[in-house]
């Protein structure tokens, strides 16, 4: 972060590296809809400086993962940026899915969805491209009272390795409820998404 950030600041002068830090993260859904909030995770624990022979190897880490130009070539003389490190202790998430608590040590063992670094040019691209297709799949609802119509707006609201959710919007009274479509077996790359959103768009279009 900036060097001269309250934060940084902070964890630079602070005394045995015991500073306090709760970190919120807000998943913002790619695509324009109403709610557009998805979620909202909190991390609590403790925040240090990452000082002298921890730099380089934090820095090759950040390197591999998220490529930030101006922190790899941050002066170590005098930076404009400063590295630092969460220690959790604590992780509570609200979202689609409901409320909840996860132990930092399941988090940190855990697998990235291969569906979540494409998502939302993903989203955007069924939305913009393919949106009769996604208002399609409301045939796979069955007889339920509030299946959409030509009344509803049908947006892609989220997209995972186990299916695609979509947000249902009555145009004039704003009511609005998600549909989960689930795909028959989790994809592990988007050649297996591909085929995946085939077979669902198939099974709408009986």
């Amino acid at each position: 972060m900036p060097w001269d950030s309250p934060t940084a600041r902070a964890a630079a002068y602070a005394q045995d590296d015991d500073l306090t830090c709760v970190m919120e993260i807000t998943d913002v859904a790619p695509v324009a809809v109403r709610q557009r909030i998805r979620g909202r995770a909190w991390l609590a624990g403790w925040l240090t400086a990452v000082r002298n022979e921890d730099r380089d190897r934090y820095r090759e880490l950040l390197a591999e993962r998220h490529p930030v130009r101006a922190v790899l070539e941050s002066d170590t003389e005098h930076p404009s940026w400063m590295l630092v490190r969460l220690e959790t202790g604590e992780i509570s998430v609200d979202d689609l899915w409901g409320t909840g608590s996860v132990e930092p040590d399941d988090l940190g063992g855990t697998e990235p969805d291969p569906v979540a670094r494409h998502e939302a040019e993903l989203l955007q691209h069924l939305h913009s491209t393919h949106a009769d297709q996604v208002r399609g799949l409301a045939t796979l609802l069955g007889d339920r009272k509030d299946k959409p119509s030509a009344e509803h707006d049908v947006v892609p609201l989220a997209l995972d390795r186990f299916g695609l959710r979509v947000r249902i919007t009555e145009k004039k009274g704003g009511r609005a409820f998600d549909a989960r479509f689930d795909f028959p077996e989790p994809v592990r790359d988007t050649g297996e998404l591909r085929q995946a959103m085939h077979t669902l768009f198939s099974a709408a279009m009986g």
